[in-house]
């Protein structure tokens, strides 16, 4: 049943909802929006974006082409004669190698030539310097060394050969291509006679015995030791004073007497005439002190000279 009208209460009005503003489109904003839109219609499958190509630079004029082959053939110059140099450079290097190699390989077959060719092997041996020493019997002590290259020549079979030589005090050898051995000897030199159970031997300075007699040996002073040895002292303190004699008073001496190295006696030849040497010291200076008394005193007058004081010498007549 209809409810007359004017019985129902007026309805509530709704609440009135707030209008959001629209947001003001800018002419960039329309652009983006615009842009996405577009973008988001583009299917998967679309082609890439192509990249433009650069804008071609200008093309140079005549002169500056002429410029640039000219600066391109003057690099290449340059590069041809960095090349030529480091080229020259190289082969001159090469060559010094080349030649350094070719000098030391002939000074190894020159060496080896000396040392095992047959050219160049012993054939003679020279001796020079000797006197009392037979040069002959050395030339055969050293006979084994013939045919052997002068390069290989052992120079101590050289010393053992010449060593049964008791003259020889010394010697050096000398090769002289082709085949020739120089033996240069220095000979001992006697200084004087001393007995012997045998006899008399000739000795050197040394004691070294150079050679033995059964008699007196000429031409040296007798040196007599009262038995004592050529090693002792009285036998070099006789040596000592023989050696500091003049070669003029040396040869008037007939005798020595060393009974110790501090008594040491001369004997002049002729008369007989003695000289008190005393010790070997200052021997130089008793052998001037000796010399100045002879000048002045008679040959023949027999007696003793004193120079035992070598600042005070004396002649005692018998």
């Amino acid at each position: 049943m209809k409810r007359p009208e004017g019985f129902d209460p007026p309805k509530a009005e709704p609440p009135q909802q707030r209008k959001q503003k629209k947001p003001v489109r800018t002419p960039a904003t329309r652009q983006q929006s615009s842009t996405l839109a577009k973008e988001s219609r583009v299917p998967a499958s679309a082609p890439t974006e192509r990249i433009p190509r650069p804008s071609r630079q200008p093309r140079p004029d005549a002169g500056s082409r002429a410029e640039l082959k000219r600066a391109a053939r003057e690099r290449r110059k340059a590069e041809r004669a960095e090349v030529r140099r480091f080229t020259r450079r190289t082969r001159n290097r090469r060559v010094a190698l080349i030649a350094v190699a070719g000098v030391i390989l002939t000074l190894i077959g020159i060496v080896l030539t000396a040392v095992y060719s047959p050219i160049l092997a012993l054939r003679e041996v020279r001796i020079e310097g000797t006197s009392r020493i037979n040069a002959q019997e050395v030339q055969d002590a050293l006979g084994s060394q013939m045919g052997t290259p002068l390069a290989l020549l052992d120079a101590g079979t050289i010393e053992t050969q010449l060593a049964a030589f008791p003259l020889i005090r010394s010697y050096a050898t000398q090769t002289v291509p082709p085949g020739t051995l120089v033996v240069t000897i220095v000979e001992r030199q006697p200084v004087a006679s001393v007995a012997t159970p045998t006899g008399f031997s000739l000795v050197d300075p040394a004691g070294i015995v150079l050679q033995e007699s059964a008699e007196p040996i000429a031409g040296v002073p007798f040196i007599d030791l009262a038995g004592a040895a050529t090693d002792s002292p009285a036998f070099g303190a006789a040596v000592e004073v023989l050696l500091s004699l003049p070669p003029e008073l040396l040869a008037q001496v007939q005798s020595v007497t060393a009974h110790t190295q501090d008594d040491v006696t001369l004997v002049l030849a002729g008369v007989g005439q003695r000289v008190t040497w005393g010790a070997a010291d200052d021997s130089a200076k008793k052998a001037a002190l000796l010399s100045a008394l002879i000048a002045v005193t008679d040959p023949a007058q027999p007696g003793e000279f004193d120079v035992s004081a070598p600042t005070n010498g004396i002649f005692r007549p018998a």
